[in-house]
């Protein structure tokens, strides 16, 4: 039996995302239905509970997970490492000015030429803005289906762009088109009018992760 499909056709019929409590219940109840006819009784990879997120759940405090962190921090770096252990911040690679990055791709107010921060500072902040922006996607994707992965990827997206809500990305995912949506993250790769080619390799990095944690993937 392909779970997937009883779910799609009830989500169809709300109009809306499941919460996780109507997941468990629709699960429980296709359990019974299949009682003893002898089929596996396993969710698919989109309900298992290693992957499964929903936007309520999302909205409560849901945080990104090893996986969007790894991608972030393998493209943020934590540069301009100085001999004393202090890290400098420097210019964007796209205007050769503002904005200026320190740390884990720390942006903002106080943030400039000659900005100095300890390592423990780079980490603190990077804690306080994986919060922020994992926040701002779960509000974005409200209601929607979500998967670990595709919530990683989409943080890690947000983190570096910002334009989560703005961004036809998002659009494409809460509608449940999810090629499509991967499709939208190689349009970001751009910084001062120029594409550049670590963020080509960024947006193909979120996509894959994206893709790997989509339903039926």
């Amino acid at each position: 039996m392909q779970r997937k499909t009883i779910f799609d056709a009830v989500r169809r019929m709300l109009g809306r995302g499941f919460r996780q409590a109507e997941v468990d219940s629709l699960d429980a109840a296709i359990d019974r239905a299949i009682g003893s006819s002898g089929e596996p009784n396993t969710r698919t990879d989109f309900f298992s509970q290693d992957s499964v997120t929903c936007g309520p759940c999302l909205a409560g405090g849901h945080t990104i997970g090893p996986e969007g962190i790894a991608i972030i921090k393998s493209f943020e770096g934590c540069e301009r490492q100085r001999g004393d252990g202090l890290v400098e911040a420097y210019a964007d690679p796209g205007t050769g000015g503002a904005p200026w990055t320190i740390g884990w791709g720390a942006t903002g107010p106080g943030i400039g030429p000659g900005t100095v921060w300890t390592q423990a500072e780079c980490d603190a902040r990077l804690a306080r803005d994986l919060e922020r922006y994992a926040a701002d996607v779960a509000a974005a994707l409200g209601d929607a289906p979500t998967t670990r992965r595709q919530f990683d990827a989409l943080v890690s997206f947000h983190y570096n762009t910002g334009a989560i809500a703005r961004a036809t990305l998002t659009r494409r995912h809460v509608a449940g088109d999810y090629n499509a949506a991967a499709a939208e993250f190689a349009r970001w790769n751009r910084a001062g009018g120029r594409v550049m080619r670590g963020l080509t390799r960024r947006r193909a990095a979120e996509a894959q992760l994206y893709l790997y944690g989509a339903p039926d993937q």
